[in-house]
């Protein structure tokens, strides 16, 4: 397969981008970001961007790929409704259509959250949004289109957030949560179990096309096996 990841810097696209270069199986990686990142493979394509609303120009780069692990993602706070809109469901759409255009039996995984809102008419806006993001999507004819909805995404490996708040939430909860993470499994993931259940949903599927903190461990669990 071929497979092309949006947000390989961030926290979950550094897993998803581990999990991917170490899958023998997988025939060309192409990350799609603003900035090049410091990691050379073999099998590791970079195409660096300023303008993600314009992929026009790299309709060659994007043509030949079986699936899209879609990782970008922005915290609401300080924003409003139209900007918040944006930059989350505007920018995924946008992405999306050309894809598809240029690849019409690809799968297509979407990273959203836990606690969005699918009726789209809810309190809470970034909810909202993020829900009538993943209704678009799942409105797209691809081959198949996923939505990843975690809680809580314990970083592996090594992997850091690039958001200093979030580092210091990991750095200082991280004992408690991995022991938390033992008791109730479902409340949260990975890094690596995202990576993985995204590969497992490219390659065989998925019996829903939304998958909570659970759904996703469980994916990871028969990819590993």
């Amino acid at each position: 397969m071929n497979i092309a990841i949006f947000g390989a810097s961030g926290m979950v696209g550094q897993g998803v981008l581990r999990e991917c270069l170490q899958d023998a199986n997988l025939q060309k990686v192409l990350i799609v970001g603003r900035s090049a990142l410091d990691v050379v493979h073999p099998k590791l394509v970079q195409l660096v961007t300023s303008d993600m609303l314009d992929l026009n120009q790299y309709q060659a780069e994007l043509t030949g790929i079986d699936a899209c692990f879609f990782c970008l993602g922005v915290s609401s706070a300080g924003m409003t409704a139209d900007q918040y809109r944006h930059l989350t469901y505007a920018l995924t759409v946008s992405v999306a259509l050309r894809l598809l255009r240029w690849n019409p039996g690809m799968t297509f995984v979407y990273v959203s959250g836990a606690g969005t809102d699918s009726s789209e008419r809810g309190r809470s806006m970034w909810a909202r949004i993020k829900g009538e993001t993943e209704n678009a999507l799942l409105r797209l004819p691809f081959k198949a289109a996923y939505m990843l909805r975690p809680g809580i995404i314990l970083p592996l490996d090594g992997i850091q957030s690039k958001t200093r708040s979030y580092r210091l939430f990991y750095k200082l909860l991280g004992p408690l949560l991995r022991g938390l993470q033992r008791l109730w499994p479902g409340s949260m993931t990975t890094t690596a179990n995202v990576g993985l259940a995204m590969l497992q949903l490219a390659r065989e599927g998925w019996p829903q096309s939304v998958l909570d903190g659970s759904a996703i461990n469980m994916a990871a669990h028969r990819q590993r096996r």
